[in-house]
């Protein structure tokens, strides 16, 4: 299955399937973990069709299906420069959102990403990628791990009215 896949890059023309694969994998994710009425406005406002047309177009983000010639498993989000939610470092590249559709998770997909982006920040001879995890995201923080990620920092959001944590996470390119 590995050998059939590619990253396309996302534009303009695809915001509906974009915007129809972020609400599924985030409420996948997390929606039984959050007030509803708070994570549904959440979702309304990150992934409203004005907001990812506008990250879009944001020459310092880059958006990338993972497909094969008949499915699409998932996407990622990059950040670079001021795209960057948090650090900005002109030297490191920001993985905002990484999701693989549920009925395609546990196929190593994810690895398979993790791999691709590591070897994008190589090429642009990049210092760093870092990321933000929730705190009771395990799961995921635990894959990263394995996947020679690091804590070196939290930050916090809201979702709604309550007061949430995201770990920051990285891996260095030249370890």
């Amino acid at each position: 299955m590995l050998d059939h896949l590619t990253l396309q890059p996302i534009n303009a023309d695809e915001l509906d399937v974009l915007q129809e694969i972020s609400l599924q994998t985030f409420y996948d994710a997390f929606y039984h973990l959050n007030t509803p009425k708070f994570f549904n406005e959440y979702t309304d406002r990150a992934f409203s069709k004005i907001q990812l047309k506008s990250e879009l177009q944001n020459p310092d983000s880059q958006f990338y299906f993972l497909k094969s010639q008949t499915q699409t498993f998932g996407y990622f989000k990059l950040n670079y420069h001021s795209a960057q939610t948090d650090i900005r470092d002109s030297n490191s590249l920001e993985i905002e959102r990484i999701y693989i559709l549920k009925e395609f998770q546990n196929l190593h997909l994810g690895s398979y990403l993790l791999d691709r982006i590591k070897e994008m920040a190589t090429k642009k001879n990049l210092e760093y990628i870092w990321l933000g995890v929730w705190e009771h995201n395990t799961q995921a923080i635990r894959f990263y791990e394995r996947n020679g990620f690091r804590i070196f920092g939290s930050h916090d959001f809201y979702m709604g009215s309550e007061l949430q944590t995201d770990l920051l996470m990285r891996w260095d390119v030249h370890e």
